[in-house]
């Protein structure tokens, strides 16, 4: 029961993408509607309109452009750390390797020793 209240609860959210998209559109045509009631010239509101919807746009511009930005950062970030774990993973390989050839060798001697005595 309780999976099906979570199901039902998560339904519909699309996320911060789809909560921006509906912030946007909501606030252009809350603006555009309040315009349009507004008591003045139709060329006078066509201008506000316009101006609204171009401070819109560019605030969609920059909130994309942030985005891949930090998509960037954050890209460059998980190459670095995937590189320097290959390093480290590599680097105890080796140790790993060294100990293992020299146990191998102590155990050749030992049984060399024994065979011998």
């Amino acid at each position: 029961m309780q999976d099906y209240m979570e199901e039902r609860q998560n339904e519909g959210r699309g996320g911060f993408p789809g909560f921006f998209a509906g912030l946007l559109i909501g606030g252009s045509l809350g603006a555009a509607i309040a315009l349009l009631k507004a008591p003045q010239s139709g060329e006078k509101t066509r201008a506000q309109i316009h101006r609204k919807a171009l401070e819109v746009r560019d605030t969609a511009e920059q909130t994309v452009t942030d985005a891949r930005s930090r998509a960037a950062e954050v890209g460059d970030q998980v190459v670095r750390r995937s590189a320097e774990l290959q390093a480290r993973g590599k680097a105890a390989l080796d140790e790993g390797e060294k100990h293992l050839s020299k146990a191998v060798d102590e155990t050749k001697q030992a049984a060399k020793a024994l065979a011998d005595a």
